[in-house]
């Protein structure tokens, strides 16, 4: 197999070198073009095959594109080719039918191809078969639906009998299972949108006569037991309606009269509607008068013209007779019964002339439909104002004036034209209608605040009491301070005069040893001092050196010296 191979690349490269330039394009060309099919063929090959969502194409353009702009709206990528629309898979195809049954849109029957039957299947393996499918078949499409685990479909299709009469129905049972999260067990919508997807999918199939149950076998699509609970939710919903427009309505007139008066002052505020839910159609007919000529705002009166009425047509008929008048006196032989009066003026000649007018009007008509759902009948709006409580200085000191332990308080009620005021802007903010029964009720009661004036006097109390304490406190730091500068100025008084006095004392030895020294060399003694004194003396003559040649040093070391002591 080498060899060979070795043989067939020997004569390839052999015919290659021995090509020419021409060849050899056209040999790449070819070539490539070989493998551009290649590839093109197996993209095509491994592109997944479409699903049809109805085997039907939709001829009618409306409700197509009502299907596509739904199928849109869940991100679902369709293709739709002469009505028919197609996905990509099988399990997509489910989902959309799902969606398109449970929420009534009209579309060709999704099991129609179960319905298509070969020429040598019988009555009864057609009818076997068919359920089987429908029920795999439905089974498959309701685990489309979210939140549904598991589920199980019986079908029972009855044979064809003669007389319809004699015809027995078509039932189906269908039990669900559900993911603990879901809510299709008690939402009532997808519910009917689970049965409508049911109904769809077996034809013949009623209402009546399906049942869907739960796994412990509770229905789930009897409706008609849920009338009560139905009531209870609607009364629960214009209950919760009634609330929501008490609590815009409270909070306009709280933000309203809270931004005149302080929030403290507005109390129980109460807002009570009556509604009317019921649907009430009203058909009225309205005639008013023609407008000739509109007001002309400018003018300070009212210059318009109406009239009541207008002519479109008018028919005028004018009748003239003349001759001898006539008597009738019954049949032939017979005396007539007018009375002799009359009779006289039988053949008196006579003339008569009757005029007609008739004539057709209009007036303007204005006809009006409305249709009331829900109706505001009454409200009734309760609110207490309460006035000012002002506590009173004396004008001398400025300090509250203090009455059997508690600060005097003085309470001004507000006034009959600030009321008047208060219930003006409630009936504007309600929208004020009396004809209708509308209440509003504004009251000036005092409120108690005998704990807030508790809290008030405890805290004034505590105040002056710290007050107290803090002057106290000064007053003693103060007292202190003084006491220790006063010592501090007796102690260096003291020690001034100690130093002094030691100083004197020095001073008066020395010059008492000085006095003796010089009347002993005088008296021409020899005299021996010791070596303390001769060290003092040093030191002393030293020291006024240093004072005479340093005096600033010298200063800085007393100040040291006595900033030590």
């Amino acid at each position: 197999m080498n060899e060979w191979l070795k043989k067939v690349f020997g004569k390839i490269k052999d015919l290659w070198s021995k090509g020419k330039p021409i060849q050899k394009v056209i040999i790449i060309a070819i070539a490539i073009l070989i493998i551009v099919a290649v590839v093109l063929t197996a993209s095509l090959s491994s592109k997944p095959s479409t699903v049809k969502v109805y085997t039907s194409a939709i001829t009618n353009e409306e409700q197509l594109q009502k299907i596509t702009d739904r199928i849109d709206e869940e991100n679902i990528k369709i293709y739709v080719s002469n009505g028919i629309i197609s996905v990509d898979d099988e399990k997509t195809a489910r989902k959309v039918r799902a969606i398109l049954a449970s929420e009534n849109i009209a579309a060709p029957n999704p099991f129609e191809d179960y319905y298509q039957r070969d020429w040598s299947t019988t009555d009864s393996d057609q009818l076997v078969k068919l359920n089987k499918a429908l029920q795999e078949e439905l089974r498959q499409y309701i685990l489309t639906v979210d939140g549904i685990r598991d589920a199980s479909v019986i079908i029972v299709r009855p044979e064809t009998t003669l007389f319809s009469a004699d015809q027995k129905p078509v039932t189906a049972a269908v039990k669900i299972r559900t993911d603990s999260n879901s809510d299709i067990l008690t939402n009532r919508r997808k519910i009917q949108g689970l049965q409508r997807l049911i109904l769809a999918g077996v034809e013949g199939l009623t209402e009546e006569n399906l049942v869907i149950t739960d796994w412990e076998g509770n229905q789930l699509n009897d409706f008609s037991g849920m009338a009560e609970s139905d009531r209870i939710d609607l009364i629960a919903k214009q209950q919760k309606l009634i609330n929501r427009l008490e609590i815009q309505y409270t909070a306009s007139i709280l933000e309203s009269l809270q931004n005149i008066f302080t929030t403290d002052r507005i109390r129980n505020l109460n807002v009570k509607i009556d509604m009317d839910m019921s649907e009430r159609k009203i058909n009225s007919t309205e005639y008013s008068p023609i407008t000739i000529k509109v007001d002309n705002p400018d003018t300070p009166y009212d210059d318009s013209e109406f009239r009541d009425t207008l002519p479109i047509s008018s028919q005028t008929v004018t009748k003239e007779w003349q001759g001898t008048g006539y008597n009738p006196e019954g049949p032939a032989g017979v005396e007539g019964q007018t009375p002799p009066t009359y009779s006289d003026m039988s053949n008196v000649i006579g003339k008569s002339t009757e005029t007609g007018v008739t004539q057709n009007n209009v007036i303007n008509t204005k006809e009006t439909s409305e249709i009331y759902s829900p109706n505001i009948d009454k409200i009734a709006v309760s609110v207490n104002v309460d006035g000012v409580t002002r506590k009173i200085r004396d004008p001398e000191t400025g300090r509250y004036v203090i009455e059997d332990g508690s600060i005097k308080r003085e309470y001004i009620a507000p006034t009959q034209e600030e009321l008047d005021s208060v219930k003006r802007i409630i009936q504007g903010a309600i929208g004020y209608n009396r004809s209708r029964g509308d209440l509003v009720e504004v009251t000036a009661i005092k409120i108690d605040r005998f704990a807030e004036q508790e809290a008030e006097d405890a805290e004034y109390w505590a105040a002056v009491q710290r007050r107290r304490t803090i002057l106290l406190v000064l007053i003693a730091i103060v007292v202190v301070l003084v006491g220790f500068i006063l010592f501090r100025i007796i102690s260096k008084e003291v020690e001034r005069r100690r130093r002094e006095k030691e100083a004197r004392l020095l001073a008066e030895q020395q010059a008492a040893r000085e006095r003796a020294l010089w009347e002993a060399k005088d008296e021409g003694m020899e005299v021996t001092m010791s070596v303390e004194e001769t060290r003092r003396m040093e030191l002393q003559e030293n020291a006024v050196n240093m004072a005479k040649e340093h005096p600033e040093d010298v200063a800085m070391l007393i100040r040291t010296w006595l900033m030590e002591e």
